[in-house]
């Protein structure tokens, strides 16, 4: 039985000094100051064993033989405190001493169940740890161990806990859940947190998804008369096939096509509508930043509208996404029937709108009028996407006989990563075929 603590390529996340960065493959950042440094030398049998004996915690039955002290014994501690068994003593490198509580398997069975109190302090002490200990990447898996498997939630309500976190997405979507039991003197605790991670996804996405759509508006805006470097090739060619001269092995371009400027003023509609269930937290954060970079673009009418059971409009907040995300409600029932009929009943130019739902499709609504509405929908010239989830965390959980269903009214249903999120909007903008991942098409 192992510590649990994350690791790759069969070896533990682990080096024998603290560092705080991490290679692009998840591998510890080096300690280039020791002559046994893996990016400089091959792993030894006893740096092997050390790291092993990391992993599986010792308790004289992890058969390593490794003995540890110093930085290493106190990561052990950080370790077993989050990965480790019941009862014992302190964790943290700190030395500080944090409770553990029995796992379900009860006191006597020998099974791992880390612990780490009920006490905001010492944990916010045990966050310092890790973060002396581990880089980033591992540092923030950790925290969502420890939030998952221990019941930590209630401690994010207060101050001193949230400014010991390394905030995540993640995190910010566990802070959504509590909000409406937050108490005063955490909220703006709680926003700045929420902040600092909004303001890095923005950072890292708005200058590529601004460049795509306006590209992909311009091409979007076709025109008879273009100037040379506007000609669409491939759509002029096509279009003058039957002036082509064989002699010659040429086509007599009678009639250009080409991409326009897009002019000012608002080219096309787009509705964002999120599921705002528990279980996708992680694409409410996203949908809401991608909402706000949309919404700061003119030639773009943008709307934002989450729902459960009930449908809330939040276009109005769209010029901060940290309003937006705290208007929301994780949590609750499922009723995409009920979005949609909203949804629909704000289009005013079907065939320069893109309607895009984000749900992992799990309807509690009607599902006969649910998929009535996307057929209506589309034979009136709406783009309509579905997107299972908009995240970073692979292979949702869906219904797949919803997400067939819409496959086969032409809407296929897939996951999308942050990343590819422009070039979908791009290509539902031009009327294109989607980029849909390989493998990640469901029906």
């Amino acid at each position: 039985m192992t510590h649990g603590a994350p690791y790759v390529d069969a070896e533990p996340l682990v080096d024998a000094e603290p560092h705080g960065g991490a290679d692009p493959h998840g591998d510890p950042a080096p300690n280039h100051d020791s002559p046994q440094s893996d990016h400089a030398h091959p792993r030894t049998d006893q740096e092997r064993l050390r790291r092993w004996r990391l992993v599986l915690g010792g308790q004289g039955a992890d058969g390593t033989g490794c003995s540890l002290s110093g930085a290493d014994a106190a990561m052990d501690r950080t370790l077993e405190a989050l990965y480790g068994s019941g009862g014992g003593d302190g964790a943290g490198g700190s030395g500080t001493a944090v409770g553990r509580s029995g796992g379900s398997q009860g006191a006597g069975s020998g099974a791992r169940s880390g612990g780490l109190g009920g006490s905001a302090p010492q944990v916010a002490r045990w966050l310092g740890d890790i973060r002396t200990y581990f880089p980033t990447s591992v540092v923030q898996v950790m925290q969502r161990d420890a939030i998952d498997r221990l019941g930590l939630s209630a401690l994010l309500l207060e101050p001193e806990m949230l400014e010991a976190v390394e905030a995540d997405v993640h995190l910010v979507g566990t802070l959504l859940s509590l909000n409406k039991v937050m108490p005063e003197t955490t909220k703006n605790t709680a926003r700045a947190v929420v902040r600092k991670v909004v303001e890095d996804l923005e950072k890292r996405l708005a200058t590529r998804t601004r460049a795509t759509l306006t590209g992909a508006l311009d091409r979007s805006a076709r025109i008879s008369r273009p100037r040379h470097r506007d000609i669409d090739w491939g759509r002029t060619i096509r279009a003058n096939l039957k002036n082509y001269l064989p002699d010659h092995r040429t086509v007599v371009p009678e009639r250009l096509i080409g991409y326009g400027r897009a002019a000012r003023g608002v080219k096309k509609d787009v509705v964002l509508c999120v599921d705002q269930s528990g279980s996708m937290a992680a694409s409410v954060v996203y949908t809401s930043v991608f909402g706000a970079v949309l919404a700061s673009m003119r030639s773009l009418a943008t709307r934002l509208v989450v729902f459960d059971t009930s449908v809330v409009d939040l276009t109005e907040e769209l010029d901060d996404p940290v309003d937006v995300l705290f208007g929301t409600q994780l949590g609750g029932g499922t009723d995409i029937n009920r979005a949609l009929a909203y949804c629909q009943s704000q289009i005013t130019r079907p065939a320069d709108t893109v309607v895009v739902l984000i749900s992992d499709l799990y309807e509690g609504g009607i599902r006969e009028e649910m998929l009535g509405r996307v057929t209506a929908m589309k034979a009136s010239g709406v783009q309509f996407v579905t997107l299972l989830a908009l995240s970073d965390e692979g292979a949702p959980s869906y219904d797949r006989e919803h997400a067939a269903a819409l496959a086969a009214l032409g809407a296929p249903a897939f996951a999308c990563t942050p990343d590819l999120f422009p070039d979908v909007m791009a290509a539902a903008i031009e009327r294109r075929q989607l980029p849909i991942p390989d493998m990640a098409m469901h029906q």
